[in-house]
């Protein structure tokens, strides 16, 4: 059976010193985890981080990466730059990168490419606004998002993990229902099956406020791999314990 993978994304927050306290907290209490676990953390962390989660059970993830490889593109970190902070994870569309910097999809396609082309797997995220579900779009969407990454990463889609984050649950404290997810999830793993033999093999993550209170009855639908976790991977107790209800 495969593993599930619980990745906590800190996005925008973070201090050396919490982040000394927060990495400490997660490796004494992973040491048994049944799942794999990560963490992406903002780049100006990942000198610090990668040196603290070094020979525990927790690897290091990326927030971003560039499209370019290299050349005048001021503020941007490529998936080159991110290979040598031994990098395992780079988040990549998500959804506040479509929203606030109009990353369209050809665009995370591509990223995806870069972070394949370094050793590195990317979490493709995908998801719908609240007005494509109530417009009955959900599906149409997340598979026109997915099927950009497929077509632009070929026979190396199997190497990618995806992350469906409902945008009317980022950070809402609303969630999917546990149906609701599944139903999605189960789309979306129908779209890679045709996509490639090795689907079967893919994680699909869900990533929608999932917190403490309500993991494990999300982590146990049939098609959900696991969790991109947002504000409750800054408390380590409550990332524990979705950690705990992983397989």
């Amino acid at each position: 059976m495969k593993k599930q993978l619980i990745a906590g994304n800190w996005k925008m927050n973070g201090s050396l010193q919490s982040n000394a306290a927060l990495v400490s907290a997660l490796a004494a209490g992973v040491s048994n985890a049944r799942c794999q676990v990560a963490v992406c953390v903002p780049a100006p962390y990942l000198a610090q981080v990668q040196s603290r989660v070094a020979g525990t059970r927790i690897d290091l993830g990326a927030q971003d990466v560039s499209q370019h490889e290299a050349g005048a593109y001021t503020g941007e970190v490529s998936a080159t730059m991110l290979r040598e902070f031994a990098t395992r994870y780079c988040l990549v569309g998500h959804s506040e990168r479509r929203q606030y910097h109009g990353e369209a999809d050809a665009t995370v396609a591509v990223k995806a490419q870069r972070v394949l082309a370094a050793g590195i797997t990317p979490i493709v995220c995908v998801g719908e606004t609240l007005a494509e579900r109530e417009a009955g779009r959900t599906e149409e969407v997340v598979k026109r998002q997915l099927a950009a990454v497929i077509h632009a990463n070929g026979h190396c889609i199997s190497e990618v993990v995806v992350a469906y984050e409902p945008v009317w649950a980022i950070g809402t404290g609303k969630t999917a229902s546990p149906e609701q997810a599944q139903q999605v999830h189960a789309v979306l793993r129908a779209q890679l099956h045709a996509a490639t033999e090795h689907s079967d093999r893919m994680l699909i993550l869900y990533g929608g406020s999932m917190n403490a209170a309500n993991a494990a009855q999300l982590l146990s639908q049939p098609d959900i791999d696991g969790g991109l976790v947002g504000g409750a991977s800054l408390k380590a107790a409550d990332f524990l314990t979705i950690i705990a209800a992983a397989r």
